[in-house]
């Protein structure tokens, strides 16, 4: 009996040693976040950089992860000069984004669903942006390859929940042309290492 006694602690310790878990630290100069706006009469697109994260993995699977956004490194890519330099700078102040204030925004995984054997996955995270911290979902693709791994995904989130106010329709009647609207896209490519 006490062999019995003795053996059953060994064996929970065989048990998570055998679930293997390992992290990448992204590589933020090959990783890359497109974001794009839409407004009654047309679109902007441009780039936004990443400070830090890392990817989480157990058994081959992943399970966590986080990444800060620089607010700083916002980019136009669809107007250049005077106009491109405009809207960036009406992006940082205290109208959108408030980057003097709030210099980074930050994503952190909280549960992680795979879809299949493939590296399909959806993942359910807490989006800070400025003050504010909401929950969001999206579903990302995660490939493997060596001593590094590549995750892409898109996702939409709502400006006016995050206190973006300027030109929205939710805070603001008879804008007209001059609305903007509320949701914008992000499209994050991130490479990361071990």
């Amino acid at each position: 009996m006490k062999k019995v006694f003795l053996l059953l602690p060994l064996l929970a310790i065989i048990g998570m040693a055998s679930k293997m878990t390992y992290s990448y630290n992204i590589d933020v100069k090959s990783s890359n976040i497109v974001w794009k706006g839409y407004k009654v009469t047309g679109e902007h697109t441009g780039n936004v950089k990443l400070k830090n994260g890392n990817l989480q993995f157990a058994d081959g699977k992943l399970t966590g992860g986080s990444f800060e956004v620089d607010m700083n490194s916002i980019t136009c890519v669809d107007m250049q000069g005077e106009y491109g330099n405009k809207l960036v700078g009406h992006l940082k102040s205290d109208d959108f984004f408030g980057v003097s204030k709030y210099p980074s925004a930050k994503f952190t995984i909280t549960r992680v669903i795979p879809q299949d054997t493939k590296g399909n996955y959806k993942v359910t995270g807490n989006m800070k942006i400025k003050a504010a911290t909401k929950e969001v979902k999206f579903f990302v693709v995660v490939k493997e390859q060596n001593d590094s791994v590549k995750a892409t995904g898109t996702l939409k989130l709502d400006r006016s929940e995050y206190d973006v106010r300027y030109g929205s329709g939710s805070f603001f009647d008879n804008l007209g042309d001059d609305t903007i609207y509320d949701e914008f896209d992000l499209q994050i490519d991130l490479t990361a290492k071990k």
